[in-house]
């Protein structure tokens, strides 16, 4: 699906931190390379450009993703990845008991692996000492990361942390940033993923189960987020649906996970044109929905990600947790109202009121969404043409 070149960003821009140009470029000696990614899908596709640019920079590069298990999920879509192997780390946020029998093993297993090099992809706030340590242990002899701290001898290509004290920049500015330190550069800076033809063939069903055409018009909404800080209230979803789909005459799809079912009941609300979706489809399948939606309504989780991949038009309600994960080379509105305590990196709003998003209107969810249909349409060669627009 091909969409409008057309970037809105409601955001202030940041400052870009100075590019780092390295003295020790890795060359075709470092064949296999470990990359790790320890947190979520959407930050795993915000570092999918790197993983291109290491896999291309020098010929029969193999690509191994160390991630979590909502991580590994997106591999099998990605071009750059030759291997996964899953890992619910200590030093980040899961569900996982402390066993330290289950890091010695997964030690002995990147050891067996025989990799040439490691690179550990983080966001600033992130420590990337544990992951270090983890592959100096593993015999990984190159090991690339940001690191604030002098890291000695668990850093083979040190990259001092310029953020956030010289300005912040988007995760895939910096991760690219990262990877050229070794010389792994790309003219792609596209974020990368696959929607694969089984997916849309095994989506075409279920939506005609629910009187819905995988090649008629549809918006798609994501009321889900993994924290409670990043979603925008279920009942104004409701509301901009409702109205959406008046406006346009289109089915509006509520996506979500079975363990947002309450969520997206709550999203659908009662009109007779929006659709439940939680819990009934696949990643690939969600994927190749957000291919054919006209735009996604999203708070801002790893849809938006997708979305940014596959081109698709994106409304982003932005909760101002985080300064570095909007939307990527695809058109899009971000939507947040300013507070005083943004950038707060908090899973729960720390002042309680959750103004950074409950101050955005439905009204503007609605001009917002109608803006990106607009300019669809009107660089579009169908004859796809809304009365109401």
């Amino acid at each position: 699906m091909t969409h409008a070149p057309v970037v809105r960003i409601a955001m202030d821009a940041h400052a870009r931190a100075p590019a780092i140009v390295s003295a020790r470029p890795w060359g075709a000696e470092i064949k296999r390379i470990l990359c790790v990614r320890l947190d979520n899908l959407g930050d795993v596709l915000m570092t999918t450009p790197a993983l291109h640019a290491l896999r291309t920079s020098t010929p029969d590069r193999h690509i191994t993703l160390l991630a979590s298990p909502s991580g590994a999920c997106a591999a099998g879509f990605i071009d750059s990845i030759d291997a996964v192997i899953e890992y619910d780390a200590p030093w980040v946020k899961n569900n996982r008991s402390a066993d330290a029998a289950v890091d010695l093993a997964i030690a002995q297993r990147l050891s067996e692996e025989a990799f040439d090099a490691a690179v550990i992809f983080t966001v600033y706030s992130q420590n990337p000492m544990p992951a270090a340590m983890l592959c100096h242990l593993a015999g990984i002899p190159r090991r690339l990361a940001h690191c604030r701290e002098n890291p000695y001898a668990l850093l083979t290509d040190w990259v001092a942390e310029p953020e956030p004290q010289t300005g912040t920049r988007h995760e895939v500015e910096r991760q690219l940033a990262l990877v050229r330190h070794v010389g792994a550069v790309s003219s792609e800076q596209r974020m990368r993923l696959s929607v694969l033809p089984c997916d849309a063939a095994s989506l075409k069903p279920k939506l005609a189960q629910r009187g819905i055409a995988l090649d008629a018009p549809f918006i798609v909404m994501h009321p889900g987020a993994t924290a409670a800080s990043r979603r925008y209230p279920a009942d104004r979803f409701a509301q901009a649906a409702a109205q959406l789909s008046d406006l346009t005459g289109w089915p509006v799809l509520i996506t979500g996970g079975a363990d947002e079912a309450d969520v997206c009941a709550q999203a659908r609300g009662i009109h007779r044109m929006t659709v439940n979706l939680a819990g009934a489809l696949e990643l690939g399948e969600l994927a190749a929905l957000i291919d054919r939606a006209k735009v996604l309504v999203s708070n801002n989780s790893g849809p938006v990600h997708i979305a940014s991949a596959l081109g698709t038009p994106v409304v982003d309600l932005y909760a101002l947790t985080n300064p570095q994960h909007t939307p990527w080379q695809t058109p899009h509105v971000v939507l947040h109202h300013d507070v005083p305590c943004r950038w707060c990196y908090r899973s729960v709003c720390p002042e309680g009121h959750h103004a950074c998003l409950t101050g955005v209107t439905v009204g503007q969810v609605i001009d917002a969404t109608m803006r990106l249909l607009r300019s669809d349409i009107a660089s579009s060669s169908a004859d796809e043409i809304l009365a109401t627009l």
